[in-house]
């Protein structure tokens, strides 16, 4: 079955750095767009960046552009968020997600603390 598997979340202090990884299995990944979101306490799931199946084209959200960078290796089935200037108002839980199926991840907690 399809699975997502999200990792590389933690605690930063603002202004710092992470990068987010989603391992997928279970269906042909290298065909498929994949897409992050994330999800704050109290708010509603929101898109962050998606990228094409080959990787030629990517978007954003307004508030991470040039500063978050979703990419993709088809050889390991793995979508990664290289996110940098991190704020305090992005801590939520970010979400790898494979429209054509449907599918989520569990999600990796990201805080934003000094």
């Amino acid at each position: 079955q399809v699975q997502l598997v999200e990792s590389g979340g933690g605690l930063v202090q603002p202004g710092e750095s992470l990068r987010l990884s989603c391992a997928a299995s279970g269906f042909t990944f290298s065909r498929y767009a994949m897409y992050w979101y994330r999800q704050a306490p109290g708010k509603e799931r929101e898109l962050v960046a998606g990228i094409t199946s080959a990787g030629e084209r990517t978007n954003y959200a307004d508030s991470v552009k040039g500063r978050f960078t979703i990419s993709r290796d088809n050889s390991k089935n793995t979508v990664y968020l290289q996110m940098n200037s991190l704020k305090h108002e992005e801590t939520a839980k970010y979400y790898c997600h494979a429209p054509r199926y449907g599918s989520w991840g569990q999600g990796t907690q990201v805080t934003v603390s000094s």
